[in-house]
C-alpha cells in the first residue's frame, strides 16, 4: 500500500503522530494517546479545541447558509465589523480568509492612500528584520528573510528592511517616499520579541511627524494572547492606522480581518480589492462568540493571571538551567525560552513526553498556548519541559 502522504506537496515534515480529536487544550491521536498542547496551532485555537460555544455556532450556521460571496450581504458580518470598530481605533473591516490575505490588503490599502491624495511616490514600507507577515509574494518581500525569498525571482522594490532596534536608522529611513512603516508588535517567528511600549508610542509620533501610515501586524500578537485586546494597546497613544488580524480571531476557524481608519480606509472603493471567500457566513458566525468571549474584560483579565504564572515558571527554568538557556522571551501568551543552541531538540522531547510546544527564530523555544489554559496545565508543561531540558545534549 503506498504512502497516503505522498500526494501532499512537502513544504512541511510533521511528526508521526496524527491527532484526531481535541478537548479544551488537549489533542489525542488515533491510538488514544494524550498531548498538552502549548502551540495552538500557531496562535491559533484561542479557546482550545472543540469549545461548546463554537461548536453550536458552527453547526447551527451550517444548517443555514455556507456561502454567498461579497456579491451579497452577510448580516453576521457586519454585526462583527461593528464590534470590532467599537472597540479599536477602526472604521473599517475587510474580512479575508488568512493572515496573509489580510497583509496584502493592508499593502495595497496603504498605497491606495497615498495615490488618492496626490502622492504617487509614496510606495515604500519600512520593515524590520525577524518579520514575518505570511507567505503571499508581497508578504515574503515585506517580511525579507532571505530563506522565505530564495528561488522566487528578484526582490519586489519599494519594501526597505531595517534592524530591529535601531532608531536612527528607522529615522532616516522615513522619507517622502515612505508610505508606511509596518511592525508587529510582537514578533512571532522571528523570535518571539516584543517591541518596547516606549518604541511603539515613538513609530506614532514619527508617523505622525512625516506623514506616514503606521500598520500593525497582530495575526499571531493579537486577540487576546498578551493579556490586551490587541499587544498595541499596551503603549499609550500608540494606535495605527492599518492592523491585520487572524489566526486566534477565528477560534480556528481559518478568519482574518484588514481594520483601517475611515481616511484609510476611504479610497478602498468597488473594485479596488476582494475576497471570494472573504467574511462568508460560517467564519462570521464563529468570529461573533470568538470577538465576545475574548473582547470580555474578565476573559483578559484572567488571561493576564495565568501569564504571570506562564512568566514564573519560565524564569524558573532560566535560573535552573543557566548552561542551557540565556532568558525568557515574549509577552503573555506568545512568549518562550532563548536556548543557547538550536531549540528543535528540545522541542521533540517534549512531544515524546506529551507536550507539544513551537520553535521560532534560531534559539526559541516558542509557547502559544490556548486562552483558556489553567495553573495546572502550566506546572505541567513547566515540568516537561524541566525534563527535556535536563536530559539535553548541546553537544549531540
Amino acid at each position: 500500500m503506498s504512502d497516503p502522504r505522498a500526494h501532499i506537496m512537502p513544504v512541511y515534515a510533521p511528526p508521526e503522530e496524527a491527532f484526531v480529536r481535541g478537548e479544551g487544550v488537549r489533542l489525542y491521536t488515533e491510538g488514544g494517546e494524550e498531548y498538552l498542547d502549548f502551540i495552538a496551532g500557531i496562535a491559533v485555537n484561542s479557546l482550545g479545541h472543540a469549545h461548546p460555544k463554537l461548536v453550536e455556532a458552527l453547526q447551527d450556521q451550517a444548517g443555514k447558509l455556507w456561502h454567498l460571496s461579497n456579491m451579497f450581504r452577510v448580516k453576521a458580518g457586519e454585526e462583527l465589523a461593528d464590534k470590532m470598530c467599537a472597540r479599536t481605533f477602526a472604521d473599517r473591516v475587510f474580512f479575508t480568509n488568512s493572515g496573509t490575505e489580510a497583509v496584502e490588503c493592508a499593502l495595497k490599502a496603504a498605497r491606495k492612500y497615498h495615490w488618492s491624495k496626490g502622492n504617487e511616490e509614496r510606495i515604500e514600507f519600512v520593515t524590520f528584520t525577524g518579520a514575518f507577515h505570511g507567505r503571499s509574494l508581497g508578504a515574503i518581500n515585506a517580511g525579507g528573510n532571505p530563506k522565505y525569498l530564495e528561488g522566487f525571482g528578484p526582490p519586489i522594490p519599494g519594501f526597505n528592511q531595517l534592524e530591529w532596534g535601531d532608531h536612527d536608522a528607522l529615522k532616516a529611513a522615513v522619507t517622502d517616499k515612505t508610505c508606511a512603516v509596518f511592525v508587529e508588535p510582537v514578533q512571532g517567528e522571528g523570535g518571539v520579541r516584543a517591541m518596547p511600549e516606549e518604541c511603539l508610542t515613538g513609530l506614532r509620533k514619527l508617523c505622525d511627524e512625516t506623514g506616514t501610515l503606521l500598520i500593525y501586524d497582530e495575526v499571531q500578537c493579537g486577540m487576546g494572547r498578551t493579556g490586551k485586546l490587541f499587544a498595541h494597546e499596551w503603549a499609550p497613544d500608540a494606535e495605527p492606522d492599518i492592523m491585520c488580524v487572524a489566526k486566534g480571531v477565528g477560534g480556528g476557524f481559518p478568519f482574518g480581518a484588514c481594520l483601517m481608519t475611515e481616511e484609510v480606509g476611504l479610497p478602498m472603493q468597488p473594485g479596488s480589492h476582494g475576497s471570494t471567500y472573504g467574511g462568508n457566513p460560517l467564519a462570521m458566525a464563529v468570529g461573533n462568540v470568538v470577538w465576545d468571549t475574548i473582547s470580555d474584560e474578565a476573559f483578559l483579565a484572567e488571561v493576564r493571571r495565568v501569564s504571570g504564572t506562564v512568566a514564573q515558571g519560565l524564569k524558573s527554568l532560566a535560573d535552573s538551567h543557566p548552561d542551557k538557556v540565556s532568558g525568557v522571551t515574549g509577552k503573555g501568551l506568545l512568549t518562550g525560552l532563548e536556548l543557547k543552541a538550536a531549540p528543535k531538540p528540545v522541542q521533540h522531547a517534549c512531544r515524546d513526553k506529551g507536550l507539544l510546544v513551537g520553535v521560532a527564530g534560531n534559539n526559541v523555544l516558542r509557547l502559544a498556548p490556548p486562552l483558556v489554559i489553567k495553573d495546572e496545565d502550566v506546572r505541567q508543561a513547566v515540568s516537561v519541559i524541566d525534563e527535556a531540558l535536563g536530559a539535553w545534549d548541546m553537544e549531540g
